[in-house]
């Protein structure tokens, strides 16, 4: 699919046409990745951050936020819930936060490895090359990092001038992360304010050329507290035409046309999704490409105030009433539960390439 398709079906409205890609985005998950979702235990360590990216709720100049960070017991009993309920991973997410030293990444990866057989993906914002060796070493299997958008314009206006380093580093860190062994994923909002089609057609493309092993899409939702929000909510304007809205359906058309151009790539049905349509967003992502949910164990008074955005579904329920919903959710998706670590296909598929090549 070229980037002329991909815009063709990107503006597409007609119902009846979008079954097509819907029906194929499922046809190649079926055949690339198979009948199985799997499960990503997410636990947000901490909601510090010294970055102030202008989109997110946990910027550092959000001073209306509680800050929190959980303790390393708090941490090992979200592992021990994943362990007792069959998940293969264990997501670890927080701001950047300076608290949380290499050394204590590594201490906190060599325990969870101690008590549980489970892939670790770590998603801690932009380090150094020197901390994510260490930690591959330490025994990290994983690692998110999003870009959020390729069009370097954008890329600027939405995080601080003061702090954000450039697209090229973020780009740059993805490939670091990939000559380090991780298994790399990354991934994109979408309709951040003045993105438009051609850059949301860039944005897929270069999904592809990173040769990515998870990739996240999720709408944009706009955080009050925020200075992208504030600008969103008051002044811009959403429904010009130019500009790429943050629906759920376009969200789908994303999720498709990626599952389409990545094949054997680890696609969630995100909890953004499901906070615009808690009924059945996920189910919908199940069936128009995604593989993986990422049920969160971070305890409920700590995963309200991981407040990326507002409203976060599932926010003030125990890990055991998520966990139980998610299955049912799989299970009405016509799909079935995970087991194993659930490895990126698209890793294999690249090792068994070089050895025979």
């Amino acid at each position: 699919m070229d980037k002329k398709e991909i815009l063709y079906w990107l503006q597409e409205k007609d119902k009846n046409k979008l079954t097509e890609l819907w029906e194929r985005a499922d046809f190649v998950r079926k055949q690339f990745v198979g009948e199985e979702v799997h499960l990503r235990g997410l636990i947000e360590i901490s909601n510090y951050c010294k970055k102030d990216c202008l989109y997110c709720g946990i910027q550092i100049s959000n001073i209306k936020l509680t800050r929190y960070r959980m303790t390393e017991d708090e941490v090992i009993n979200c592992v021990k819930f994943a362990k007792g309920n069959g998940y293969g991973t264990i997501v670890l997410q927080s701001g950047e936060d300076p608290y949380f030293t290499k050394e204590k990444i590594v201490d906190l990866i060599k325990k969870i490895k101690k008590i549980a057989d489970v892939a670790i993906t770590l998603s801690l914002g932009e380090r150094d090359e020197e901390s994510l060796r260490l930690w591959k070493s330490a025994g990290a299997d994983r690692y998110l990092l999003r870009f959020e958008t390729s069009n370097k314009e954008l890329f600027t206006r939405i995080h601080s001038s003061k702090q954000a380093k450039s697209l090229e580093y973020r780009i740059e860190q993805i490939k670091i992360l990939k000559k380090l062994g991780y298994e790399a994923g990354s991934g994109i909002m979408i309709g951040i304010p003045y993105q438009n089609y051609e850059s949301l057609a860039d944005d897929i493309l270069l999904f592809k050329e990173l040769d990515l092993d998870m990739i996240g899409i999720g709408p944009y939702i706009p955080h009050p507290n925020t200075p992208l929000g504030k600008e969103f909510l008051n002044s811009y304007k959403n429904d010009d035409e130019r500009f790429v809205p943050s629906t759920e359906l376009m969200t789908y058309k994303v999720l498709a046309l990626t599952r389409i151009i990545c094949p054997y790539t680890n696609i969630p049905a995100t909890t953004a999704l499901a906070t615009v349509n808690t009924r059945e967003g996920r189910i919908l992502a199940l069936k128009r490409g995604a593989n993986v949910i990422m049920p969160n164990l971070t305890p409920p008074k700590y995963k309200k105030l991981y407040e990326i955005y507002p409203g976060k579904s599932s926010a003030d329920e125990d890990p055991e009433t998520i966990h139980n919903g998610i299955i049912k959710i799989i299970k009405e998706a016509g799909r079935v539960p995970g087991k194993g670590h659930g490895m990126s296909l698209n890793l294999i598929k690249n090792i068994i390439n070089k050895n025979f090549t």
